[in-house]
């Protein structure tokens, strides 16, 4: 049994390193082929991609689970059952007209 574990996590081991590999070098190649012509950047290595594609997953991704929104979906469903009808037709208004209702008065 603890050699299925082990061959099991050697396998995974070997998956990500294999996407990562994969990733940055289409990152490398990306950043390669527009940025230099496009904004007079210089270009970049495979280990700075891979850098770069970690510190943009840091910023902006994080390293958690995707659930499929259901948190965020519940929270919301919370908040929607709190709001006066008066607020859910301001919220209703605002995401027609792509701004937020939030802090608003009568608009004119």
């Amino acid at each position: 049994m603890n050699s299925n574990r082990a061959a099991r996590a050697v396998r995974i081991v070997l998956i990500v390193l294999i996407a990562a590999t994969a990733i940055g070098f289409v990152v490398m190649s990306l950043w390669n082929a527009m940025m230099p012509q496009l904004f007079g950047l210089r270009a970049i290595t495979f280990w700075q991609a891979l850098g770069l594609l970690l510190l943009s997953k840091l910023l902006f991704g994080g390293f958690h689970r995707h659930s499929g929104g259901g948190r965020w979906r519940h929270r919301m469903r919370e908040r929607w059952e709190q709001m006066t009808p008066e607020e859910r037709e301001r919220f209703r208004q605002g995401m027609r007209c792509g701004r937020s209702p939030v802090g608003k008065g009568v608009e004119p």
